[in-house]
Parts: structure tokens; C-alpha cells; sequence
């Protein structure tokens, strides 16, 4: 798994459809764990004018709904698919909810907090808003935990898309 890069990795999208990392070589990944009942929820307007700001220059950000911190995400992918849209306009890539923690944990959640522990070097998320920055070679750059605003990512990810 230390070899691996995001593109070895699939997901299933928010609409059913399968969602191959593998499409977005080259792109800049900032991938999100998201809920719609959170304190940090409003990041998604944060989330979304990155995704607008730099689009046009390879950032793809990410969104997978997550239920298991407090209970946060409990609705139906078609659910959350219209709060984030009707409450924040997210036009980005928003996938089918997952857990990102134990032993169901997605695989791509797993092999993105081996590489990019937390504090003290403990791998588990801790909370909804949890970021991974992915470079266009499809590594890990860095992980950021959910008070970090997406505004706040800003420096990190312009040096990602100029690598």
C-alpha cells in the first residue's frame, strides 16, 4: 500500500455511478469528509469557491458524507446530494456516503490516513471536515484537520497545482 497512489483507488459517486480516481491523473485532489448536520457544514461554501477558484487550473475537490461522527450525514445520498446543492451550490464531485474509520473504513480513507497521520501519528479521523491535499502525481501532500478552514488551505494548494 506504500506504493499505491489515489489513481489505484475507485468510489461509488452520490448518484450510483462508478467513480474511478484513475480519471483525474494530473489534477490536484483535495478530498473531504463531509456532513450536512456539523458545525463546520458552512465549509462547504468554502469548499465550493475553491473548487471554482481553481477548476480551471486542475483542482478537483471531493466530497464522501460520512454518518459516523454524531450521527452528522443520516440522510439518503439523494438527500444530502440536494442540501449541499439547494443550501451551498456545490457543483463539485460528491460521492456516495462511507465510513472512514474501523474496520469497514472505504479503502481509499484507509490508505489516505496511513499516509498522512494526525497528531501524535494517530491515523483514525476525528471529526467530519477532515482534508487530504493530493498532488498531481496522485501522493499524499498533507492532511488538515476540520478547523482548518477551507480559506486557510489556500497557500497549499497553489503550491500543489504549480508542482
Amino acid at each position: 500500500m506504500a506504493d499505491s497512489s489515489i489513481y489505484d483507488f475507485e468510489a461509488v459517486s452520490i448518484d450510483g455511478q462508478p467513480a474511478q480516481f484513475a480519471s483525474q491523473r494530473g489534477k490536484v485532489l483535495l478530498i473531504v469528509n463531509t456532513a450536512s448536520a456539523c458545525g463546520y457544514t458552512p465549509q462547504f461554501g468554502g469548499l465550493e469557491q475553491l473548487s471554482r477558484d481553481y477548476a480551471a487550473r486542475g483542482l478537483v475537490v471531493v466530497g464522501f458524507p460520512c454518518n459516523q461522527f454524531g450521527g452528522q450525514d443520516p440522510g439518503s445520498e439523494a438527500e444530502i446530494a440536494g442540501f449541499c446543492q439547494k443550501n451551498y451550490g456545490v457543483t463539485f464531485p460528491m460521492m456516495a456516503k462511507v465510513k472512514v474509520n474501523g474496520a469497514e473504513a472505504h479503502p481509499l480513507w484507509a490508505w489516505l490516513k496511513s499516509q498522512a497521520p494526525g497528531l501524535l501519528g494517530i491515523e483514525a479521523i476525528k471529526w467530519n471536515f477532515t482534508k487530504f491535499l493530493v498532488g498531481r502525481d496522485g501522493r499524499v501532500i498533507r492532511r488538515f484537520g476540520p478547523g482548518d478552514a477551507p480559506d486557510a488551505l489556500r497557500a497549499d494548494i497553489e503550491k500543489a497545482l504549480a508542482a
